[in-house]
């Protein structure tokens, strides 16, 4: 059996605190604010006590059944978190360390951010770097770590801001919305795609060059290849669109993918990649090496720290998340939703 927080841990094991749980009932599962207990985490390296933690789309997956997620209930989600180390027999976190921690198990059958302490392996650990705060860090969060990589993916291709458009999909999407406020900034002409385009304001004022709606990625002729529109883009969609996309990326141009909300299954043809050397690379910060993360959040912090956070972002509590976890099923969500986890 595994070992229990409270058993490798000094801290009271009685000590309660505030977590969102999701649990069945009936045949839906609903989510709450409970009391639960340090004796209630497992038994990892390091214990953090959560300041704040951001809602993505594996979190909602999670809260409401998602057995491909989460196998086990009651359970409390949220991949994301940043707190300070409350207590650690890690050798290279001390009481008191700035963290981030993102992905790996947490908060799919590891007890996440949405509660506002986690016990974690060192292993998963990012120190907090200087120049960011914590808040700020999950103001960037998952999403934004995803569209940092992808970014980082299309300049190491070397694909420069002169050469052409990016497109950008699902731009008002978290990873979407943050892909276009960084490629902005980093000088690129950014198309923003959505299917909201009351979203068009927000998206501009990220620094999308033109906004225009999905359909007009898709509605194209049934042709293996068609004129090229953009020397590189961004897909958080996949399904057709990524398909489309792929066939009207220009000569030598790149394309990043990392969402799957159209479906997993890619039916394309090999035309754009042996007739323009289109590349078509994959983006995932689930389980990213510890040495990329740590660079790309030391970016984060410095060169690429986003002049933009406070377009994209909006508070919550644990006790509104709930509701926040309706909207992001319905592909309402814009931008990106922060969690004040320690207001409770």
């Amino acid at each position: 059996m595994a070992q229990k927080a409270s058993e490798i841990m000094n801290s009271d094991p009685q000590m309660t605190f505030k977590a969102l749980v999701a649990e069945k009932s009936g045949d839906t599962y609903i989510q709450s604010v409970k009391e639960r207990t340090i004796s209630d985490l497992p038994g990892h390296d390091v214990l953090v006590k959560v300041h704040y933690s951001s809602l993505n789309y594996k979190d909602a997956l999670s809260a409401t059944g998602n057995k491909g997620v989460t196998k086990q209930y009651p359970f409390t989600p949220g991949i994301d978190a940043a707190g300070v180390v409350e207590e650690s027999s890690d050798d290279r976190f001390k009481t008191g360390d700035d963290v981030i921690v993102t992905s790996y198990d947490l908060g799919m059958n590891t007890p996440g951010g949405f509660g506002q302490y986690i016990s974690v392996p060192g292993d998963w650990i990012v120190p907090l770097p200087a120049g960011l705060s914590k808040k700020e860090s999950m103001m960037i969060g998952t999403s934004g770590l995803t569209a940092a990589i992808g970014a980082e993916k299309i300049i190491k291709q070397q694909i420069g801001a002169i050469d052409g458009s990016v497109l950008v999909t699902g731009a008002t999407g978290a990873v979407g919305s943050f892909a276009v406020g960084l490629l902005s900034q980093l000088g690129y002409q950014v198309i923003a795609a959505t299917g909201k385009m009351d979203q068009t304001d927000f998206l501009t004022s990220l620094g999308a060059a033109e906004v225009i709606h999905r359909d007009e990625i898709t509605n194209i002729p049934d042709k293996p290849l068609l004129s090229g529109r953009w020397i590189a883009a961004f897909d958080t969609v996949g399904g057709e669109i990524l398909d489309a996309v792929i066939r009207q990326t220009d000569h030598n141009g790149v394309v990043a993918c990392c969402g799957n909300v159209l479906g997993h299954e890619l039916r394309t043809n090999v035309l754009p990649f042996i007739l323009r050397g289109v590349s078509l690379m994959g983006v995932d910060s689930g389980i990213a090496l510890m040495a990329d993360r740590v660079r790309i959040w030391k970016l984060l912090a410095n060169e690429w720290k986003p002049k933009f956070l406070h377009k994209l972002h909006r508070e919550t509590d644990l006790k509104k998340l709930p509701e926040e976890i309706k909207q992001i099923l319905r592909g309402k969500q814009v931008g990106k939703v922060l969690i004040n986890v320690s207001s409770g």
